[in-house]
Parts: structure tokens; C-alpha cells; sequence
């Protein structure tokens, strides 16, 4: 079975062990990162969304236009476009890009950052209108006749769009979350569904739960991604030594109290997903073969923040670990953004793709 590797479309520098050296949108920065992926072997990288960051959907057009095969994972928000709007931008964009674009729904989790940008909709319902833009991008993809559309959240008549998304039957539509909102809502409308790295046990139970809820729906298991910070060395020593290295880093700028981003807080995060990677620190440091949680603890549990530490080798045959559950999608990035891409892409990936070929040939 195939599998993939989603890198970082990042428009600047700055990570959680150092801020940004420049403007937050760096044209120059976004093209050498992205090229680092496309040279190094990764399939497609995210253009990340927060309410005060440069468009992803700008970012995803200015590296689809520099680039020739890297697909590119378009994050978006449903609370700040009408569905109709996002289908017109989605289809364009993939149009330009000649077929490589995805789309990454975010429901959202935390409500003073959904505030920020004038949405007041409870949760729970923010589900529910994710539901409905999803279904509504769908149609407007993939039906040639005008349509008509009532529901809670959207109404609208006549609607049709006449720029067609190149790829057929339409883009490919990626989910998050780890509530049972979120199960439900990712497994009856995406095509791939994105979690956090937790250990083999809790990944385990999520795809299940997944793909039950998926079955109940009368349609397949969506493609399962699961997202990791890898921190590598030439040894295993030299590897642990970087990942405390690496945590002093975060704490320095995290002393009393001080927030990595204005998304997100260090401690009581709103959203499920954080909990859940909290939780797990709050178990051990280490899990499975090379799972470390410290640094999900230094951030709050901030999105993509477990990582796994150790030689390539040792991080290839944890990544065939979550591939072994049934994951196809492997999503990661460093702490230096541009060398952690070519070290990883040239170091890991072909470890991973050769075994994945060997299971095939056998």
C-alpha cells in the first residue's frame, strides 16, 4: 500500500524554539522551504491557518506556482468564507496547480481564537455547520447544474460553479479532531482523517472508532494520517541529547508563563486533542519504541507536538509502527524547519518507502 509524507508550508522561520527572524509572510523563506521538501522526497506540505497569519490559500498559490510536483494541503477555517467561496478558491487553486491541491477542514476548538475572527457559534454547532460546508463544497465540485441548498447553518439557491477543480471527481477533503463530534463528523464526510501522534494503543482505538462510525455510514474508512516532531541523531545518544537540547529551548521562551502563539495557551487547553496529548504526558515521558511526550507538555499539547526521537533507523521503524495500524499519511516536521525537512526527507523517508515496498513485493 502506498504511503505519504505531509511536511510544513510554512511562511517563516519562526517555530516553538525561536521566534521568527523576519516579516511573517517571507516569500523567499516559503519558497526554500517548500523546494526543501520537493527535492528531499515529500509528497505535499500544509499551509497553516490561524486568524492572523498570512492566507494559506495565497501561500498554497505563490508555492504551487514555484514548484512543479509537491501537492499542497490547504487549510481553511469554515467560520471566515461562505462554502460557495471556498469551492470557487479550492477549484481555482487546483486549476493553477494542475490537480495537487487538498483541502484541510478546521472545525476549530479554542473560542477566544474563533472570537477573533467575529465567530460566536458554540462548538458543538461549529460541528455541524463543518458538516454542512463540507457536503455544500462536494456538490459544488462535482454537480454541473445549479443547486439548491437550505440547511442550519447555509442557505443559498441557484448556485453552480464554472471553474471545475481539475482533479476528478473533485479534491480531496482532510478532517481533524478528537472529539466524539469530530469522530462522527470526519468519518461520514472526509477523506482523510488527521490525527495526532499518541501512542500506538490510543491510535489504535481512534482508527477503530473511525472506521466503525464510517461503516455505520455506509461508506469506507477514510485514509488515516497521523502528525509527529521528529528529533534524529547519528546515534541514539546524540538524539536524546538534541531532544532535551530542543525542550530547554521551548521552556526558555515559555518562562512565566509566556505563550508560544496567541492560539494557543500552555495550560487548560479548550480542544480535545490537547487534552488527549496532555493526558498522555501526564503518563510518561516515553511510549512504544520511540514516542517521546515532553515536548506535547513544554507546548500546552499545541497541535502537532509529540515527537519521535532516535537515529533514522529508529524513527523509520516507529513511523511502519503506526503504518502496521493502518496509517498511510505520515506527517512531520522539525524545530529547524528547513534543515530537519532535507535531513528527514533524505534520511527517513527512503527507509520508510523501502520498507513499504519490500511488504508489497513479499
Amino acid at each position: 500500500m502506498p504511503v505519504e509524507f505531509l511536511g510544513i508550508g510554512a511562511t517563516n522561520d519562526g517555530t516553538e524554539t525561536h521566534a521568527r527572524s523576519g516579516p511573517a509572510f517571507d516569500p523567499a523563506y516559503t519558497l526554500e522551504l517548500a523546494r526543501a521538501h520537493e527535492e528531499s522526497g515529500w509528497d505535499r506540505v500544509l499551509t497553516a491557518y490561524s486568524s492572523g497569519s498570512a492566507d494559506p490559500a495565497q501561500a498554497a498559490a505563490y508555492i504551487a506556482d514555484h514548484t512543479e510536483r509537491l501537492q499542497l494541503l490547504l487549510a481553511h477555517r469554515p467560520n471566515v468564507s461562505y462554502p460557495t467561496f471556498t469551492a470557487k478558491t479550492v477549484a481555482t487553486l487546483d486549476q493553477m496547480s494542475g490537480g495537487r491541491l487538498t483541502l484541510h477542514v478546521i472545525t476549530g476548538g479554542n473560542d477566544h481564537e474563533q472570537r477573533r475572527e467575529g465567530d460566536t457559534v458554540p462548538k458543538d454547532q461549529r460541528y455541524a455547520r463543518t458538516r454542512e460546508a463540507i457536503q455544500i463544497m462536494k456538490r459544488a465540485w462535482t454537480e454541473r447544474e445549479p443547486f439548491d441548498f437550505h440547511g442550519e447553518h447555509y442557505s443559498f439557491d441557484d448556485f453552480v460553479l464554472d471553474v471545475e477543480p481539475a482533479q476528478k471527481p473533485r479534491p480531496r477533503i482532510s478532517f481533524g479532531g478528537s472529539s466524539e463530534a469530530a469522530y462522527r463528523v470526519g468519518a461520514e464526510e472526509a477523506d482523510i482523517y488527521a490525527l495526532w501522534g499518541e501512542p500506538l494503543a490510543g491510535t489504535a482505538e481512534q482508527i477503530t472508532t473511525i472506521t466503525q462510525l464510517a461503516k455505520e455510514a455506509g461508506r469506507p474508512a477514510p485514509t488515516f494520517q497521523v502528525a509527529f516532531r521528529p528529533i534524529l541523531g547519528r546515534t541514539e545518544q546524540e538524539a536524546w541529547e538534541k531532544a532535551y537540547a530542543t525542550v530547554a529551548r521551548i521552556q526558555e521562551r515559555t518562562a512565566g508563563g509566556q505563550q508560544l502563539t496567541r492560539r494557543h495557551s500552555l495550560t487548560e487547553p479548550e480542544n480535545a486533542g490537547s487534552q488527549r496529548l496532555l493526558a498522555i504526558a501526564g503518563q510518561g515521558e516515553r511510549h512504544d519504541r520511540a514516542l517521546w511526550t515532553v515536548t506535547a507538555a513544554a507546548t500546552g499539547g499545541a497541535g502537532n507536538s509529540t515527537a519521535l526521537v532516535g537515529t533514522p533507523e529508529t524513527v523509520a521503524a516507529a513511523l511502519m509502527d503506526y503504518y502496521d495500524l493502518g496509517v498511510r499519511i505520515l506527517s512531520a516536521r522539525g524545530y529547524d524547519l528547513v534543515a530537519d525537512a532535507r535531513e528527514f526527507g533524505t534520511e527517513v523517508i527512503p527507509l520508510v518507502r523501502q520498507e513499504v515496498a519490500r511488504r508489497d513485493a513479499a
